[in-house]
């Protein structure tokens, strides 16, 4: 598939209530209030689609998964996908890229086109 992924210019405000109920999962509510204000407040920045998986560590999930088949006819459709909401890993302590809201999303664009640039907001995990 070597359609065009098109973006919003800006996270939805759905996303952040999203990342905090996974970053909620990982670390203390202190922790996930401060990490969500520095999504909030990161400016937008663009990483390839191969690029945040790596770092991430999570597999890629094919077009048989119902949430990344949605994405993709949201794709081809031409419709425009809200950005990643992605908190920074620690590579000397081994703590990967968590992608805080936007796993299907990375995956269907990596589906589109590997070498996708993304637009993402990233923050340190403020504890």
């Amino acid at each position: 598939m070597s359609r065009k992924v098109k973006w919003l210019d800006q996270p939805e405000a759905e996303d952040f209530p999203k990342a905090a109920n996974f970053l909620h999962l990982l670390v203390n509510d202190g922790a996930v209030e401060a990490t969500v204000g520095a999504l909030e407040a990161a400016p937008l920045t663009h990483q390839k689609a191969k690029d945040i998986l790596r770092a991430s560590g999570l597999p890629l999930l094919d077009a048989a998964n119902p949430h990344v088949a949605a994405y993709l006819k949201l794709i081809r459709d031409g419709v425009r996908l809200s950005p990643i909401l992605l908190v920074r890993g620690n590579l000397p302590a081994g703590v990967p890229l968590h992608i805080a809201d936007g796993y299907h999303r990375v995956c269907a664009t990596y589906l589109t086109n590997e070498n996708t640039d993304i637009p993402v907001r990233l923050a340190d995990l403020t504890l």
